[in-house]
């Protein structure tokens, strides 16, 4: 079951340029910045409250965000529930719920992404924060 809004996403193509707008609209500074090599993304979190709010841009245009950045500009591009086993849930909804392997994202997060087509497109994921983060 979801515990809440883990993460949102937002693509952006320059995260130098982005930064000081959301941090000016936000009043503070950004909490921390990540690269995920495999993922092909450089990122940076601002924390709200128990959300992580993630400005993200691509490093590499055949990674998906970079299809994403490509097909539809700049803007909202997923958000992330929390939940608190991955596995609990693939039991609990199905394999069929679900597309595309678990996969480690910033700080050991275990997410994966649900079916697109079960959700009218809309780009969601489930996330499980390991209890001891690297």
């Amino acid at each position: 079951m979801a515990h809440g809004i883990h993460h949102l996403n937002f693509i952006v193509r320059d995260l130098e340029q982005a930064v000081p707008v959301w941090e000016k609209l936000l009043d503070m500074p950004v909490a921390r910045r990540d690269e995920l090599t495999e993922r092909g993304v450089i990122a940076a979190r601002f924390r709200l409250g128990e959300t992580w709010l993630v400005l993200v841009q691509p490093t590499r245009a055949d990674s998906v965000p970079g299809r994403f950045l490509a097909a539809h500009g700049e803007g909202f591009f997923l958000l992330s529930l929390g939940v608190d086993s991955l596995a609990d849930e693939l039991a609990r909804l199905g394999d069929a719920a679900f597309s595309g392997p678990v996969r480690t994202g910033a700080e050991g997060w275990q997410v994966r992404d649900l079916n697109r087509a079960l959700l009218a497109g809309v780009q969601l994921q489930l996330t499980e924060v390991p209890a001891d983060p690297p």
